[in-house]
């Protein structure tokens, strides 16, 4: 199956940015609607931004205008840019296929928003 592997958390004061990656082991764009999801522990994973088959990109509501998803079919990657990170976007984020998380979850990363 295909292994998902995210990276680029990290500590950001509020109002900072970051870049996550998520690394696929083969070809799953073309296929599948993936996404970005969060989960703080003790609490449901939340599904925060998704591109479509369709190419149509999707975020909740708490994110829009802050983040933007965006994939490299080329090298299996997506990514998520986040900026005005705020604390309530501290989470580990994890991505997948969307609406179904058809894959097994990656370890995630941690993104912490802290002064």
């Amino acid at each position: 199956q295909v292994q998902l592997v995210e990276s680029g958390g990290g500590l950001v004061q509020p109002g900072g940015s970051l870049r996550l990656s998520c690394v696929a082991s083969g070809s799953i764009f073309s296929f599948y609607a993936i996404g970005w999801y969060r989960q703080a522990r003790g609490n449901e994973r939340e599904l925060v931004a998704h591109i479509t088959s369709g190419g149509n990109r999707i975020y909740t509501d708490s994110v829009k205008g802050r983040f933007t998803i965006s994939t490299d079919s080329a090298k299996n990657t997506m990514y998520l840019q986040m900026n005005r990170l705020e604390p309530e976007d501290t989470d580990v984020y994890y991505c997948n296929t969307v609406p179904l998380p058809r894959l097994n979850w990656g370890k995630g990363t941690l993104v912490t928003v802290s002064s």
